[in-house]
């Protein structure tokens, strides 16, 4: 039975980025993708996705500030352009259910010292026309913000782990992982489709799919899964949306969307978040919903006018959502062996930094990251035991 370091399971980015780190590190390590490399079954596929320092949280934020270097860092090891600074939009509309306002949103950034500006309507119009925004609105932004090539970043992690010695192997399904204690020291034994291995720590990188390996050993983490979707539109005059003249921007209401600029076609990408679609991913149906669908198009309308704007093609996506959104970059507490990562359906922006995180907890067991609010959620069945 081979034995490693370090062990991976999941290579969509999160896990990419542990599996590269750890190599990098010096460890010995092997990856686990139960699909093909690159899938579209998961969170990481397709073009694009926003990066941004703000957020609401102050620990995000200050993650977020180490991500962007880790960005740059990942950017000259790779040889590839892999972000695109935009500046970003956040709107705070005054409205019912509206979760939150602006001078919510700025006091973590104040916290951290990340440069940002406050507009009105009247402002925001002046700078981006393309917008049609009501007066009631509030408006963050920030000039760093931008998009992520999503698949590009993904591939670039997996050639940097393979280029420092990690084996990836695709189309390998780990069944279940089972730890146990050999010469004092602990280990995990690696169960999957194409025989056992062995590692000292291994990380998951599981996302929907990390309860199945997690019951076994006693702990649940209770998430949500849903099928989203994304829908690419056609507008009349595609210069008016290039990188330079349209920024990223997310709509913070009762009801949150976001969207892009033009990237890589003269396009612009748009979508709700967390519509609640929910399934498991047995049950996806890789199918968008033409409601949905609606839903956006009709909000489009009226945030970005365009009379002769057509939707052309609509992509499906998996989110697992943990309570309240947070990260899980935590040991197990009963087997510090084994690490979980999960990114909660926003944490792509993070992704080199939370991957680096992922590799230093498995190699030197600590890292300088505040990961403090990234514990293992509590279930309800375990509250009720303490």
């Amino acid at each position: 039975m081979a034995h490693y370091d370090v062990a991976v399971v999941g290579l969509g980015v999160l896990g990419s980025g542990a599996a590269y780190y750890a190599a990098q590190k010096g460890a010995k390590v092997i990856a686990f993708e139960q699909f093909e490399l690159g899938h579209v079954r998961g969170a990481s596929h397709d073009t694009s996705r926003i990066v941004r320092t703000s957020n609401f949280s102050p620990e995000l934020v200050a993650l977020a500030k180490s991500a962007y270097q880790d960005w740059a860092e990942l950017e000259k090891a790779s040889g590839q352009k892999l972000l695109t600074i935009t500046g970003g939009l956040v709107f705070f509309p005054d409205e019912p259910g509206t979760p939150a306002l602006a001078r919510d949103f700025t006091t973590s950034l104040d916290q951290n010292g990340v440069p940002h500006e406050l507009l009105d309507s009247r402002q925001v119009r002046e700078r981006w026309p393309q917008f049609e925004l009501p007066e009631a609105v509030s408006t963050v932004y920030t000039a760093d913000s931008g998009i992520a090539h999503a698949s590009r970043t993904v591939g670039a992690l997996q050639a940097l782990a393979r280029a420092h010695g990690a084996i990836l192997r695709e189309q390998t399904r780990v069944v279940r992982i089972v730890p146990r204690s050999a010469n004092d020291r602990r280990t995990v034994i690696i169960h999957t489709s194409k025989g056992q291995f062995q590692a000292y720590k291994v990380i998951l990188a599981t996302d929907a799919w990390t309860d199945r390996l997690l019951s076994p050993l006693g702990t649940h983490i209770p998430v949500t899964i849903m099928q989203e979707q994304v829908t690419y539109f056609k507008p009349t005059d595609a210069s008016k949306f290039e990188p330079d003249r349209f920024p990223v921007w997310i709509w913070n209401g009762a009801t949150c969307f976001y969207g892009f600029p033009c990237y890589g076609e003269p396009t612009i990408k748009a979508a709700r978040d967390t519509s609640n679609n929910f399934m498991t991913p047995e049950q996806r149906t890789y199918v968008h919903s033409p409601q949905l669908l609606g839903e956006l198009s009709a909000f489009m309308n009226n945030l970005i006018p365009d009379e002769s704007r057509q939707p052309l093609r609509t992509v499906t996506c998996q989110y697992t959502i943990t309570p309240e959104r947070r990260f899980v970059i935590s040991p197990l507490e009963l087997h510090p062996e084994i690490i979980v990562g999960l990114g909660a359906a926003h944490a792509f922006k993070f992704a080199p930094a939370f991957g680096r995180v992922l590799a230093e907890l498995a190699v030197d067991g600590f890292t300088k990251e505040d990961i403090s609010q990234f514990g293992i959620p509590v279930s309800a069945g375990d509250r009720s035991k303490l």
